[in-house]
């Protein structure tokens, strides 16, 4: 179940009442209005700031305003940053009561370097929507497991270039941060096993959830849908991913898989002989859950707009599949 954060100021609950509710279901941030304000920060990776300047324009066409962080156009080797900066500018935005959203500019690596470090103090009173995937499936995790706050899986600052701002999976966005329920819909693949679930979506980019397992940001998925996707690995890594993820129980008591693209795979010299999803199916196909393939979630263009801990109902038929908010 989830409920608006909203609605305990609204009906006078304490805060122990509070308390109460972050550990039995997920608390929803308050959705966008026009004139709402934006924080765009770089936790990860290092940003070019050209790079989100479409971005911050389209984010301005759609009526917000915009708030830049001082990790847009930072580099520190790799990162956007130090850790020190890295952390200070996304724990001002996650604090700033004028910034009602914040947009990550990018993934790559580094949030897992400082997420223990933010406090959640504030967030978790005020909690705002924060935006991204890849290597900002860290945060959705930590968030949603420590505190059941809901946040959002999309597509992140350089996804609007090109023009491909107008494209269906942006637009997801756009629809999603003003509140509106989602349903998305796939074509069928050879390696769907049928059924229909209802449960509280979770999930992300495969390396981020098997490098979480063990941790306090670890994902707990009974009774959840989970999905999963990635990019540029290998497909021996790929297996043994979700061996790990296997045995360690997260597919024991799932409600049902999704998987999205896995993209730009790459093979040994000495073949490993299965194609990725061939790797992914051997794995899953003992369980009876129901599972799809190739759904549109991914690092490539097709990722539509995921709010993270909120219910859904898959429906996999067997000539369609849909992904609808309840």
């Amino acid at each position: 179940m989830s409920i608006p954060h909203s609605y305990f100021y609204a009906t006078g609950y304490s805060a122990a009442n509070l308390m109460l509710y972050y550990c039995c279901m997920t608390i929803i941030p308050p959705y966008l209005k026009k004139g709402d304000t934006i924080g765009i920060v770089c936790p990860a990776g290092y940003m070019p700031y050209e790079k989100a300047s479409m971005c911050i324009e389209v984010l301005q066409q759609w009526g917000y305003k915009v708030k830049v962080g001082n990790t847009l156009g930072s580099q520190f080797h790799y990162f956007s940053g130090t850790d020190e900066e890295r952390l200070l500018d996304l724990q001002q935005m996650l604090d700033d009561d004028k910034v009602q959203a914040v947009l990550c500019g990018r993934g790559g690596y580094g949030m897992g370097r400082i997420i223990d470090r933010l406090n959640f103090s504030k967030f978790r009173k005020k909690p705002k929507w924060v935006i991204g995937f890849s290597d900002i499936t860290v945060f959705h995790a930590h968030v949603y497991r420590r505190f059941s706050i809901a946040g959002i899986h999309a597509p992140m600052a350089a996804a609007f270039n090109d023009l491909e701002y107008k494209n269906d999976y942006v637009q997801s966005l756009k629809k999603v941060l003003a509140g509106k329920k989602s349903k998305y819909a796939a074509a069928s693949h050879a390696y769907n096993k049928p059924g229909k679930v209802t449960g509280p979506l979770i999930g992300g980019n495969l390396s981020i959830i098997a490098h979480l397992a063990g941790t306090s940001s670890a994902l707990k998925t009974k009774g959840h849908i989970l999905f999963l996707e990635d990019v540029g690995e290998y497909i021996y890594n790929t297996d043994r991913m979700f061996y790990q993820l296997k045995r360690s129980g997260v597919f024991d008591d799932v409600a049902g898989v999704v998987i999205g693209y896995f993209t730009d795979m790459k093979d040994t010299v000495v073949p490993y002989g299965s194609d990725v999803y061939d790797v992914i199916r051997d794995v899953l196909q003992k369980y009876t859950f129901p599972v799809c393939y190739q759904f549109p979630v991914s690092h490539d263009t097709e990722n539509y707009a995921l709010k993270i801990g909120l219910n859904y109902q898959l429906t996999i038929g067997k000539n369609k599949v849909t992904l609808a908010e309840q």
